[in-house]
C-alpha cells in the first residue's frame, strides 16, 4: 500500500473534534461499576508546563484504561483559581484578577484539549466563581455552628513580600512556600479551623489507606500530626503559680536541672531585665520553622525565674530558649542534660549542673567523664523509691504515682496545630461574618450567601487588599439587630477551596452543596494523582474536610481518596522546571513539532511515574520514531488486516513467535498499568511487540495464518496503546475498518498458555558466579536441571577435583553449584 504521511496535526484535530461532537467523555450514572479518576486541579497561571503535562497524561492514561476495562469512568477538570499570582499580576499590569484569571483558564483549557485529555467538561468548576465559593462560605458557617471555627490572637507566620499570613505547613525552611521570602512573626487576630479535633481520626484513617497510598506520604502526615503520650507534670513557680509541662520521659524527671520556655510564654510578660527582654524580642522575630530547625544552634538566657520540681522539691532556673515553641505542649519543657543530647549541649554552654538518674548497666556513668548525654536504656538511680527500676518500667510507674499524688496527669499530645485560614489579601473567598458593636461577631445568614467578592477593584499599585478601603463592600447591616455593621475584609486560605472540590465535581450545578444521589454514586475518588509536596497541606486538609462533611452526612465515606499516586517532578538541566529558573519547555511548541501523542508517550515512558523525569528532547524524538514506525507498518499492511480472523491450526515458527509475543504483551501491559503502575515498562513491551511485527517476513503475512497473526497483534496492540496514544490509534483503527470508536472498545484478553515460553535460558553458576548457560524446555524437572549443569563442559572446568557442598536450583532460572 501507499506510504501515507503521518500528519499528526490533522489527525489530532480530527479526533478531538469527533470526541467533542459525540460527547464521548460526558458521563452519567449507569449500571457499570464506577471509577472516579482525578488529578489535582491546576492554578490557572496562563500556560501549562511540562510538569502539568506529566500529571495529566498519567491521569488520562488511567481514565482511558479503566474505561476500556468496562468501568463507568468519571474524569472531571476545574481550576484552583483564587490566589496571589492573579493579585500580583493585577498590581503589576493593571488587569483585574477576574479578567486575568478568566483569560488564563480559556488558554489552559485549549491546551488540555490539544493534549487529547478525556475530561468531562460539563462538570467544570472554578473556585473564583460565586456559585462555587458560596458553598465554601456555607461550610464555614456550618463548621462555626459545630464549634470547629474560632478566632483568636496569636503569633503567626507573616510573609512581607506576599503581605499575608502563612500556615505552618506553608513555611519551608523559614521561607514562604510561594515566593521564598524570609518569613517573619506577627501577633494578629486570626480565624482558625479546629483540625486538632480530628487528629486521632486522621491517624486512624491511615490504617485504611496504608495499602493504597505511598508509605512516604503516610509517614509525612504521621510525623506532622506528631502524636505522643506522656505526663503533664505540675511544676510550680516560686510564687506558687502552676507551671505545667508535658514530657514523654517521666523516667528522667528526677534529673531536671533547668527548665526552658518559649519566648512568647506569658510567664515572661513581667520580665524587666533589659538583656532578657532583648533576647525575647529577637527570638519572637524568627519563624516557628527557623526555631524548630534541628541544625540551628540552641540559644537561651536565664530569666531569673525559679521553678519547683514537684518530685524533688528542687528549685531550678527557667531559661528563655530559641528551640521551644509556644504552640507545642504548654510552651515550656523540663531539661535533663544527663539523658538528652540537646539539653546536655545547652547545659555545657551555660554551665548548668548535670545529674545522672539512669545508670548504664554495663559501665558506670560519671558526670565529669561524660562527653554527651546517655540516652540508652538503663536502671534508675537517685530517683527515690523508683531507684532500681528499669527506665522503661519507671515511665509507667512514675506516671501512675503522679496521677495518684495529684502532681501530674497522663496525657496524649499532638504536634499538629489548628489551621489558620485568615489571609490579608483580596483575591480569595470572603469570610462570611460581620462585626456589630451591639451583637459582636455574627455569621451571614444562609439566604444571603454568597458574600460576593467585588470584581472591579483598584489596587492603586499596593499589595494592601482593596477590600479594606471599599465602603461598598465592608459597610453592611447586622443580620441580628439591623444596626450598622462591618464585613470581614480578610479572605480564606486558598487551600480551603481545594479541600472539598473533588466532591463538588459530582454536581457542580446542584441547589444544595451536593446532589445527594450524585455524590453518593461518584465519591470517593478511586484514583487521585498529584505531587508529594502536598502531603502535609492539601492532602491533610482535604482528609479533614471530608471527615467533617461525612459527620454532617454530606458525603458517603470518611476518606476522600481511595488510591493515591504521587508523580515525580520534571527536571531540566539538573533543576525542577520553573519560570524563575528559565528552564521551562513550552508544551505548545513540542505538540506543534511532534504531536500530542508523542509528547504524552514521552512523559509516560521517560521514567516510572513516582520518579523525577529528566527532560531530553532526544527522548521525545525517540518516541516520535516509534509512533511513526508503527504508523508506517500498519499503512503498509492495511490490505492484509481482517476484523474477523481465525487460525488454521499448526503455525509456522515466525507466526507462532508473533502470537506468543502478542499475548505476552497484553498480559504484561495489563499488569504494568493495573497492578504495578509502571507505565514506562508497559510502553517498552509494546515497542518490543512492534519489533516482533517487523521481524516477520512480508511474504509470510500474505498467507491466511499470516494475515490472522498480523490482525490479532495489531488489533490488540491498538487497544492497549490507545490510553497512551489516543489520536493515532483511533485513526489507524478507522483505517483498518473499525466501525466503533476505539475509546469504547473492550480491553483485549490473552490466552494464558500462549504467555508461557516453550524453552527458557537456564544460568549455570559456581559459587554464585555465572559460568555457563543452556536453553532447556520450560518446566524441566530439578534433577534434570542439576544433571545437565554437572555435565556442562564449561562447568566441569570449575568443579573438577573440588568438594561439592550443595546444589541450589531455581526452576526455569538457574542452577548454582557450591564447592570448596
Amino acid at each position: 500500500m501507499e506510504d501515507k504521511r503521518y500528519n499528526f496535526t490533522e489527525i489530532e484535530d480530527k479526533w478531538q473534534k469527533r470526541w467533542d461532537s459525540d460527547k464521548v467523555f460526558l458521563q452519567k450514572r449507569d449500571e457499570r461499576p464506577k471509577y472516579y479518576v482525578l488529578e489535582m486541579f491546576p492554578y490557572p497561571s496562563g500556560r501549562l508546563h511540562m510538569g502539568h503535562v506529566r500529571n495529566y497524561s498519567i491521569g488520562d492514561l488511567v481514565a482511558r484504561f479503566m474505561r476500556l476495562q468496562g468501568y463507568n469512568v468519571f474524569h472531571p477538570m476545574g481550576w484552583d483559581s483564587f490566589g496571589l499570582p492573579a493579585e500580583n499580576a493585577a498590581i503589576k499590569n493593571n488587569i483585574p484578577p477576574y479578567e486575568w484569571t478568566s483569560s488564563n483558564i480559556e488558554n489552559m483549557k485549549r491546551q488540555f484539549k490539544l493534549l487529547g485529555c478525556s475530561y468531562d467538561w460539563s462538570k467544570e468548576i472554578a473556585t473564583y466563581k460565586p456559585e462555587y465559593y458560596k458553598w465554601g462560605q456555607w461550610m464555614f458557617l456550618k463548621m462555626m455552628e459545630k464549634g470547629l471555627v474560632y478566632k483568636k490572637k496569636s503569633s503567626v507566620n507573616w510573609c512581607p513580600e506576599c503581605n499575608t499570613v502563612l500556615a505552618n505547613e506553608q513555611v519551608e525552611e523559614g521561607l514562604c512556600w510561594r515566593c521564598s521570602s524570609k518569613v517573619e512573626q506577627k501577633h494578629l487576630e486570626q480565624w482558625y479551623f479546629k483540625i486538632t479535633d480530628y487528629a486521632e481520626d486522621l491517624l486512624k484513617g491511615h490504617e485504611e489507606l496504608k495499602d493504597s497510598w505511598p508509605e512516604r506520604v503516610i509517614t509525612m502526615q504521621k510525623n506532622w500530626i506528631g502524636k505522643s503520650t506522656g505526663l503533664m507534670a505540675n511544676f510550680k513557680l516560686e510564687s506558687g503559680e502552676d507551671f505545667p509541662i508535658f514530657t514523654t520521659r517521666p523516667d528522667t524527671i528526677f534529673g531536671v536541672t533547668f527548665m526552658v520556655a518559649a519566648p512568647e510564654h506569658p510567664v515572661f510578660e513581667k520580665i524587666n531585665d533589659p538583656k532578657v527582654k532583648e533576647f525575647i524580642a529577637k527570638q519572637k522575630a524568627l519563624s516557628a520553622t527557623e526555631r524548630n530547625n534541628e541544625d540551628k544552634e540552641k540559644e537561651g538566657i536565664d530569666s531569673g525565674i525559679k521553678v519547683i520540681n514537684p518530685f524533688t522539691g528542687d528549685k531550678v532556673p527557667l531559661f528563655v530558649g530559641n528551640f521551644v515553641l509556644m504552640e507545642y505542649g504548654t510552651g515550656a519543657v523540663m531539661a535533663v542534660p544527663a539523658h538528652d543530647s540537646r539539653d546536655f549541649a545547652f547545659a555545657k554552654k551555660y554551665n548548668i549542673p548535670v545529674r545522672i538518674v539512669i545508670q548504664n548497666p554495663e559501665k558506670n556513668l560519671v558526670v565529669s567523664e561524660m562527653k554527651d548525654a546517655y540516652t540508652e536504656e538503663g536502671t534508675l538511680v537517685d530517683s527515690k523509691e523508683f531507684s532500681g527500676l528499669s527506665n522503661k518500667d519507671a515511665i509507667e510507674k512514675i506516671s501512675a504515682f503522679a496521677e495518684k499524688s495529684g502532681i501530674g496527669k497522663i496525657k496524649v499530645n499532638y504536634r499538629l496545630r489548628d489551621w489558620g485560614i485568615s489571609r490579608q489579601r483580596y483575591w480569595g473567598c470572603p469570610i462570611p461574618v460581620v462585626y456589630c458593636d451591639k451583637c459582636g461577631t455574627v455569621g451571614v445568614p444562609e439566604n444571603e450567601l454568597p458574600v460576593v467578592l467585588p470584581t472591579k477593584v483598584d489596587f492603586k499599585g499596593s499589595s494592601v487588599s482593596p477590600l479594606t478601603t471599599m465602603e461598598s463592600f465592608y459597610k453592611t447591616k447586622c443580620p441580628k439587630c439591623g444596626g450598622e455593621a462591618r464585613r470581614e475584609t480578610e479572605t480564606m486560605d486558598t487551600f480551603v477551596d481545594s479541600s472539598w472540590y473533588y466532591a463538588k465535581y459530582s454536581s457542580p450545578d446542584s441547589a444544595e452543596i451536593f446532589d445527594k444521589s450524585d455524590v453518593e454514586y461518584w465519591t470517593p475518588v478511586d484514583q487521585y494523582i498529584g505531587g508529594v509536596e502536598h502531603a502535609c497541606m492539601h492532602l491533610l486538609y482535604a482528609r479533614f474536610f471530608n471527615m467533617v462533611m461525612h459527620g454532617m452526612k454530606l458525603v458517603p465515606t470518611k476518606e476522600p481518596f481511595k488510591r493515591l499516586l504521587t508523580q515525580g517532578m520534571v527536571v531540566k538541566d539538573g533543576a525542577k522546571m520553573s519560570k524563575s529558573k528559565g528552564n521551562v519547555v513550552d508544551p505548545d511548541e513540542m505538540i506543534a513539532k511532534y504531536g500530542a501523542d508523542t509528547v504524552r508517550l514521552f512523559m509516560l515512558f521517560a521514567a516510572p511515574p513516582e520518579k523525577d523525569l529528566d527532560w531530553a528532547e532526544t527522548g521525545v524524538e525517540g518516541c516520535f520514531r516509534f509512533v511513526t514506525r508503527l504508523w508506517r507498518f500498519i499503512n503498509k499492511h492495511e490490505d492484509k488486516f481482517v476484523l474477523n480472523y481465525s487460525f488454521s491450526g499448526e503455525l509456522q515458527k515466525e507466526l507462532s513467535v508473533l502470537r506468543k509475543a502478542t499475548h505476552k504483551t497484553v498480559k504484561a501491559v495489563t499488569g504494568d498499568i493495573k497492578d504495578r503502575t509502571q507505565y514506562n515498562t508497559a510502553i517498552a513491551r509494546m515497542m518490543e511487540l512492534v519489533n516482533a511485527l517487523y521481524a516477520v517476513k512480508d511474504e509470510v503475512y500474505e498467507t491466511a495464518d499470516g494475515k490472522a497473526a498480523l490482525s490479532e497483534a495489531v488489533s490488540k496492540l491498538l487497544v492497549i496503546l490507545n490510553p497512551f496514544v489516543p489520536h493515532m490509534t483511533e485513526e489507524l483503527w478507522e483505517l483498518l475498518g473499525g466501525k466503533d470508536l476505539l475509546v469504547d472498545a473492550k480491553w483485549p484478553d490473552f490466552i494464558e498458555e500462549l504467555t508461557k515460553d516453550d524453552s527458557v535460558e537456564i544460568v549455570f553458576q559456581v559459587n554464585g558466579k555465572i559460568r555457563s548457560k543452556a536453553e532447556l524446555a520450560a518446566g524441566t524437572p530439578k534433577d534434570v536441571l542439576e544433571k545437565t549443569a554437572m555435565e556442562d563442559s564449561r562447568i566441569k572446568e570449575f568443579i573438577t577435583g573440588k568438594e561439592i557442598v550443595r546444589i541450589i536450583s531455581v526452576p526455569d532460572k538457574l542452577v548454582n553449584i557450591v564447592v570448596k
